[in-house]
C-alpha cells in the first residue's frame, strides 16, 4: 500500500514511537511504501536535523538515509489552486497524487480537513492503524 506520511507523523515515529512508530515499523517491514517527493524529502531532512540537535541520542542520518533509499520518489503533481488552509501542506496532497497514494497519514488539522480530495483519504495515525493494519 502506498501512503504519504506528513512530517509530524514521521518525527513522532522517529523520536517518540507510539502509534506513528507502528507505521514506521510497518514500512521497515515492507508492508507499506512511503511516497516522497523532492519537497517532502527536503522538509523531512530539515526537521529531522533540527530534532536531532535537540535529541542527540537518535541517529537521524540513518533514518534520512533509509527514507532516501527505501522511499518511492515521485514527481509532485502541480496543483492549480491552494487545497489546504495552510498552503505549505499542499505538498503532501501533491505527493499523494503524483505517487498514486490513496492515503495521507497526518495529525495536521489543515490536511485532515481536506480528506476526500480527489479520492485521497487523510487520516490520523490511530485511524490508519485500525483500518489498514488492524492495530488498536
Amino acid at each position: 500500500m502506498r501512503i504519504v506520511v506528513d512530517t509530524n507523523v514521521l518525527i513522532s515515529a522517529v523520536f517518540f514511537g507510539g502509534k506513528p512508530g507502528f507505521i514506521l515499523d510497518a514500512w521497515r517491514d515492507r508492508k507499506l511504501e512511503f511516497i516522497i517527493t523532492e519537497e517532502t524529502l527536503a522538509e523531512y531532512v530539515d526537521v529531522l536535523h533540527r530534532f536531532g540537535i535537540r535529541y542527540p541520542g537518535v541517529n537521524t542520518t540513518e533514518i534520512a538515509t533509509l527514507i532516501v533509499t527505501r522511499g518511492v520518489l515521485v514527481e509532485s503533481i502541480e496543483l492549480d489552486t491552494d487545497i489546504c488552509k495552510d498552503p505549505d501542506d499542499d505538498k503532501f496532497v501533491a505527493a499523494a497524487l503524483g505517487g498514486s497514494a490513496g492515503v495521507i497519514v497526518t495529525g495536521d488539522k489543515h490536511l485532515l480537513d481536506v480528506s476526500g480530495y480527489r479520492g485521497i483519504q487523510i487520516m490520523p495515525p490511530a485511524d490508519f492503524l485500525m483500518k489498514y493494519l488492524s492495530i488498536n
